[in-house]
């Protein structure tokens, strides 16, 4: 294993901060460890582990599991990140709803919720309510710890990295919405983090996820639009601007339909929720015969991504052709990304993940005849682990990673 460098200045508490750093990744890589293979997977000296493993514990980091025998020598001593070192708040503000996870350090879910929104609901109304959701949660969480570790949100949207603003939400119709000032105004006293929803979601899914043990990671989420998210190195690519990956903003069809963007043919315009509905309604408006029928005209042309995939589970030959025609679409625009970025892992999240029985292979499809070569046979292409929780996944691990990276008296 290649030997860790710390520098070596006078400022020990950098180093110190460092090495700090150091063991609580190996922890959330590799626990359950004992102190002597932390050594050795950190080459930091076993008198410094154990040092280190003190200070972690005192400040309730870390936690003793019991004794592993190794057959000879004297058993050691196995190590764990402590689950009760304190408690996460995680939110999503997406198109059609707000989500709202707490998790312990583990982390495991200890309450989640979800509330429906209009998309034409103002951003004060939003902020509101998810200000009062959020305030809902971090209850719940000092019921379980009094240690509030973080609190992180994601939106459909362009953020400005150093002020936490939204700058552009199209598909809210959202611009510059102080969205960190306002949580600011509520005095969590813990750090807030304000990102992209994909970009959260990629990190949940590389952190504890379909992408874990990846660091070439392309993740594409697919709801009501199509946004995504770029790991290089095992670190979110943000582009020199911050506001990189978004994918969704392709153009496929210069004469294709307008995007909320302004743009007109973007690859959200076929490969999105309301992209798979519409084919389904405009079909049986036709006079197409579907089991989706009857639902349609109960529901005033209104239907859901999960009754579209019951049909077609079901035989239902018009659900199954809609579902295809998405999945060339995101087949299309995944072979242009490959011969891009060529990516170890593609990840797809988000409510079309659930159709991806019928979707993958219409999108295989494209992909074998567009990618090249070198880029598609060893690619991986996968469904979220997390589906449409991705993202508040993601929020959780924005504040993990904040915490085994910056692990502060």
């Amino acid at each position: 294993m290649p030997k860790q460098t710390v520098p070596q200045t006078g400022d020990q508490a950098l180093v110190r901060q460092i090495n700090l750093s150091l063991i609580m990744h190996s922890l959330r890589t590799q626990a359950p460890i004992s102190r002597a293979s932390l050594s050795q997977t950190t080459n930091l000296n076993k008198t410094t582990v154990s040092d280190l493993i003190n200070e972690l514990s005192q400040r309730g980091f870390v936690k003793e599991l019991g004794m592993q025998s190794s057959g000879t020598g004297r058993p050691a001593t196995l190590l764990t990140l402590n689950p009760g070192a304190g408690y996460i708040v995680s939110a999503e503000i997406a198109v059609d709803f707000l989500e709202v996870l707490v998790t312990d350090f583990a982390p495991q879910t200890i309450w989640q919720a979800k509330e429906p929104i209009l998309p034409s609901t103002s951003p004060e109304i939003v902020l509101d309510r998810l200000v009062a959701m959020l305030h809902q949660a971090s209850t719940k969480g000092q019921a379980v710890s009094k240690n509030f570790l973080g609190l992180a949100v994601g939106v459909p949207g362009l953020v400005d990295q150093a002020t936490g603003t939204i700058l552009f939400a199209p598909n809210l119709k959202w611009r510059n919405v102080p969205l960190l000032a306002r949580l600011e105004q509520e005095h969590f006293g813990v750090p807030i983090f304000v990102d992209n929803e994909a970009n959260m979601a990629t990190l949940g899914e590389h952190y504890f996820g379909a992408a874990k043990g990846y660091n070439e990671v392309l993740y594409i989420s697919a709801n009501v639009g199509l946004g995504g998210g770029l790991l290089r190195n095992g670190q979110l690519y943000r582009g020199a601007t911050g506001v990189a990956a978004e994918y969704g903003h392709m153009t496929i069809d210069p004469y294709g339909e307008r995007c909320n963007c302004g743009n007109y043919g973007c690859w959200e315009t076929f490969v999105n929720q309301n992209a798979l509905c519409k084919k389904i309604v405009t079909a049986i408006r036709r006079g197409e015969d579907s089991l989706l029928a009857e639902k349609i005209k109960e529901q005033k042309d209104c239907v859901s991504v999960e009754m579209i995939v019951e049909a077609a589970r079901a035989g239902d030959a018009l659900a199954i052709r809609a579902i295809q025609e998405v999945g060339r679409y995101l087949g299309i625009g995944i072979a242009s990304l490959l011969n891009a970025l060529n990516p170890e892992i593609v990840v797809l999240g988000g409510i079309l993940s659930i159709a991806s029985e019928f979707l993958f292979p219409a999108a295989n499809d494209e992909i074998q005849k567009r990618a090249l070569p070198w880029n598609r046979e060893t690619v991986k292409i996968v469904s979220a682990a997390h589906g449409s929780d991705a993202c508040v996944k993601g929020g959780i691990a924005t504040v993990y990673q904040s915490v085994l990276s910056l692990t502060r008296s």
